[in-house]
Order: C-alpha cells, then sequence, then structure tokens
C-alpha cells in the first residue's frame, strides 16, 4: 500500500472518529409533548379528554385530571375551538385572546412546533397544564370544579 494511500486512510479514519465524538455526546430535544393522534371514530370532546389527561400526567396540578377536566368542561364542553361570544375567551379553557400570545410564548418550546392557536386543543392543554403546574389555577378557581 502506498504512502498517499495509507493518508488518504489515516485521515477518512480521523474524520469517522471525529463525527462520531460529536454526534455520540449531542443531546437529542425533548420529544414534544401530548402528541396524540385523533381516532378515526374518536369524537373531539373524547380526544380532548385524552389530551388533558397527557397534559397533567406531564406536568401534575392541583385536583389532577379530574379537576382539570371539570374545568374545561364547563369553559368550553370539551370543545377547543369553543370561543365566547365577543371572541374575547378561546379554547379548551377559554383563555384571554389578549394574553394569549404571551402565554403561547412563556409556557411552550419552540421545539414542540405546536399550534399558536389557542383554538388548538393540544396547544391550549399544554399551556393551561403548565402555567397551573407552576401558579395553581388562579384564574379559573372560581369554576367550582
Amino acid at each position: 500500500m502506498g504512502r498517499n494511500r495509507r493518508l488518504a486512510i489515516a485521515a477518512l479514519l480521523a474524520a469517522v472518529v471525529s463525527i462520531s465524538a460529536t454526534t455520540a455526546g449531542a443531546v437529542p430535544p425533548p420529544p414534544a409533548p401530548c402528541e396524540l393522534t385523533r381516532g378515526a371514530d374518536e369524537s373531539v370532546r373524547h380526544f380532548s379528554r385524552r389530551l388533558i389527561r397527557c397534559a397533567v400526567a406531564t406536568w401534575e396540578v392541583p385536583g389532577g385530571a379530574d379537576k382539570a377536566l371539570c374545568i374545561a368542561a364547563r369553559e368550553s364542553g370539551l370543545h377547543p375551538g369553543a370561543q365566547s361570544p365577543t371572541g374575547r375567551y378561546l379554547g379548551l379553557y377559554q383563555h384571554s385572546a389578549k394574553y394569549w400570545p404571551g402565554r403561547y410564548e412563556a409556557w411552550t418550546e419552540p421545539e414542540w412546533e405546536l399550534d399558536p392557536s389557542a383554538l388548538s386543543g393540544r396547544t391550549n392543554a399544554i399551556v393551561t397544564m403548565r402555567m397551573v403546574h407552576a401558579n395553581g389555577w388562579g384564574p379559573w378557581k372560581g369554576v367550582g370544579c
């Protein structure tokens, strides 16, 4: 084997080892939470329940899933597209349209690639459970659940 060929092989091996060392230490981004698929025969309300249970399992909240489901049922009837008559309140947990953009920004992670709309059941449930996990039921404490 000629000298040039040995040098080429050595350079190739060094590159492979370097790439392997770089990728071996890389930490993959956290999985996107509650990436569920709605079943073909599954109702919107049932799917909303599954999303809420998933979010509560990820971020514990006072009263657990029972309280989270009760509040969503009273706020929106478990319909993610629910809006108040004036459009001022939106989604499963009837977030204020005025405050939603800031809540979305504060309580989601870009790598999750969530729909920014308050009318997305998944996003609304995740934002709400993260808020409640950190701060309690605050805005929803008077709902009666």
